[in-house]
């Protein structure tokens, strides 16, 4: 489901602002065909409880607190997509060359392939990128703006990827928000 400026320009501004001041943003090592690099992107992760962790590419991510901007962005994402979000993972684009590679989110904790994820854009538009695992050739692409939300559900994560490639006509910062229900929390 896409749904473009779910938020207004003015209200996108004043999230994309207070997002960027307000989170603590990190710059985390991953292990990427097994090197040890630098995420291209800064991230930051926030859940209902600290039980709420999760390992992904040799990165364990220890939720931190919701904060008000976020809680209010997941409940419109909420109201969008019919469901409810337990975590949210934060990427912040500082440019066009920061990115996100092809991949699927079909970890066992969000449910094997078979789950809901909420996605919501502020700042710079960047190109989001689905490309079907069977065809390589078959692919969409979302200019996704300023206040825009996406919602990939069902069996998606099982049959496509999906990537934040780099833009180097992009000067400005992105920031994406990614809500998740995590089914298998570990207890803290």
């Amino acid at each position: 489901m896409y749904a473009p400026a779910a938020f207004s320009p003015e209200e996108s501004a004043g999230l994309f602002q207070r997002l960027q001041d307000d989170v603590e943003w990190q710059a985390r090592e991953v292990t990427v065909m097994g090197r040890r690099v630098m995420q291209p992107r800064l991230v930051a992760y926030m859940a209902d409880h600290r039980g709420l962790k999760y390992t992904y590419s040799g990165s364990c991510m220890v939720p931190s607190v919701w904060n008000d901007a976020v809680l209010k962005i997941k409940d419109r994402v909420e109201e969008l997509s019919g469901s409810t979000f337990n975590s949210c993972l934060l990427n912040f684009y500082r440019t066009g060359m920061d990115h996100m590679s092809f991949h699927s989110d079909n970890e066992p904790l969000y449910g094997g392939g078979v789950c809901t994820i909420g996605s919501a854009s502020f700042g710079s538009a960047r190109d989001f990128i689905l490309r079907r695992n069977a065809d390589h050739n078959d692919k969409l692409s979302y200019p996704l703006g300023c206040g825009d939300v996406l919602v990939m559900k069902g069996t998606l994560q099982q049959h496509w990827m999906h990537s934040v490639p780099r833009r180097k006509q992009v000067s400005g910062g992105r920031i994406s928000l990614t809500f998740r229900q995590i089914l298998n929390p570990e207890v803290s």
